[in-house]
């Protein structure tokens, strides 16, 4: 009989950390954007061409429209015609376990409990945005950059032609390019102030290595040009972020509200971060503090940027942290638990790694059934009121909640174009007020939705603008249902 591998507890203990995250990241996609994005990798294999204008919408049809995502979109859209539901499920775990092997990666030769105690609560913390959209290729490419910057300052690495490359394939991913640039700014000022204070305890790029990273800096800002809206694309951060209207109503723009539990665990590892700089006993690294003080602020000022400090500051957090784990057991005058490998591993570690499995499997098997994705969508989506539309084929244009477009959009277009969905950017800040006006059925109201042609108004069964249709004059109640409702107008407009 052959022999297993040692398998040591240590190893062990990564084993589990990654089968956890893994288990983690296999959800049913329920996300309302992932489906105007699977629309749209659709239409571009369909139509063999990238859209520059938005054939979507019927309120914004034929204005220019960046589609940042189109190369993700056809990965996901790809995926889900292979696969359905279940490829893209897995896919997105490996997306998530393959960013967090890059965070390993970066923990060097910590303490193993400390660094998978930080791997996982970096992993809990960035839990928030693991859905199926373009923004998890930008998660992936996130971790690659950090690894890659990582390894130039601390190993050695080269930047040269990786980084550049990255940027280049990331701007035709996501909008979430600008990520990788402010990396790359926090680690130029990092090494700057690391010179300028003389720091004692970490490696220290020298002035030819910053000149160097300022190089690549620049090739990577001319990379983003390389898309299908070529200069544009270097605009686009910019555009998105000054969209007042996504503060105000859309919770992942705002500041994050603790009093939520998922909030919570970004909390937790920001004070454990502090603590850990506090405890080590050593000067702490001014890159270090870059990439925290970034990232923190950005976390505290808009609540999806909680998952780039979960998956950049992870490697910081196990740095201190073993430090101050590695001083505090001197002071009790003893050695840390686990800190040389065991050579020898047990036959009780590979059954404890097997019964994990299996309790991951378990777990993972229900997120990949047909009947639990279409249980999530006809309770998350408005499933019946498509299925009536579609059958009934009410008299256009729509008018539709904001949270449903996406929803809408793959079910209904092209018959019916949406009047809004998640692409905030080609709507911009008037539009999204006007919209939230007539949602809330401020004055005038009626009087936007007959400019607008609008004939068929597909809301939220409980909203206010729901409840003034239903005594509204000319509207009847075509359907309803525990998650919408369905007005039209009793002498449609021409």
């Amino acid at each position: 009989m052959p022999k297993l591998p040692q398998l040591t507890t240590p190893k062990l203990l990564v084993a589990v950390a990654f089968v956890a995250i893994f288990t983690m990241a296999v959800r049913i996609p329920a996300d309302s954007d992932t489906w105007w994005h699977l629309l749209s990798g659709r239409y571009i294999v369909q139509n063999l061409t990238i859209p520059t204008t938005d054939p979507f919408s019927h309120t914004q049809a034929g204005k220019l429209w960046i589609d940042h995502g189109w190369l993700a979109q056809i990965f996901w859209y790809g995926l889900y015609a292979l696969g359905g539901w279940a490829l893209v499920s897995l896919a997105l775990a490996a997306l998530v376990t393959a960013s967090f092997w890059l965070v390993w990666r970066q923990m060097d030769n910590a303490n193993v409990f400390v660094a998978a105690a930080a791997l996982i609560l970096g992993a809990i913390v960035s839990s928030v945005v693991w859905a199926a959209r373009p923004q998890m290729v930008s998660f992936l490419l996130t971790a690659l950059v950090a690894w890659l910057l990582h390894r130039y300052k601390r190993h050695g690495g080269r930047l040269l032609p990786w980084l550049p490359l990255v940027l280049l394939l990331w701007a035709n991913v996501h909008g979430g390019f600008a990520i990788g640039l402010m990396l790359l700014l926090a680690y130029l000022l990092g090494e700057a102030v690391n010179h300028l204070t003389r720091h004692p305890s970490d490696p220290v790029v020298s002035w030819a290595g910053l000149r160097h990273l300022l190089l690549v800096l620049a090739l990577c800002v001319a990379a983003v040009v390389v898309n299908p809206h070529t200069w544009r694309m270097w605009l686009y951060p910019f555009q998105t972020v000054g969209i007042d209207a996504l503060r105000d109503f859309i919770q992942e723009w705002q500041s994050p509200n603790f009093h939520l539990p998922y909030v919570m665990p970004f909390a937790v590892m920001l004070l454990l971060i502090l603590a850990a700089l506090a405890r080590a006993n050593r000067p702490a690294d001014w890159t270090d503090l870059a990439l925290v003080g970034l990232w923190a602020l950005a976390g505290l000022a808009a609540a999806r940027n909680i998952a780039v400090f979960g998956l950049v500051c992870a490697p910081v957090l196990a740095r201190y942290a073993d430090a101050a784990w590695v001083g505090q057991w001197q002071v009790w005058g003893k050695t840390p638990p686990f800190a040389a490998e065991r050579r020898r591993g047990s036959a009780l570690n590979w059954l404890l790694l097997a019964l994990v499995c299996l309790a991951a499997l378990v777990k993972i098997i229900v997120p990949l059934t047909p009947a639990a994705n279409l249980k999530a969508e006809r309770e998350g989506m408005p499933l019946a009121a498509v299925e009536f539309i579609q059958t009934e084929q009410p008299p256009g244009p729509l008018f539709n909640s904001y949270n449903w477009g996406g929803y809408l959009l793959f079910k209904l277009w092209p018959q019916y174009p949406v009047y809004i969905d998640g692409r905030t950017d080609l709507y911009d800040d008037a539009f999204i007020r006007r919209y939230l006006s007539i949602a809330a059925a401020d004055d005038g109201w009626q009087d936007k939705l007959a400019a607008d042609g609008v004939n068929v108004v597909v809301i939220e069964a409980n909203s206010t603008l729901a409840k003034f249709l239903r005594r509204e004059p000319g509207w009847l109640q075509l359907h309803r249902d525990e998650q919408a409702a369905i007005f039209g107008r009793q002498s449609p407009l021409p």
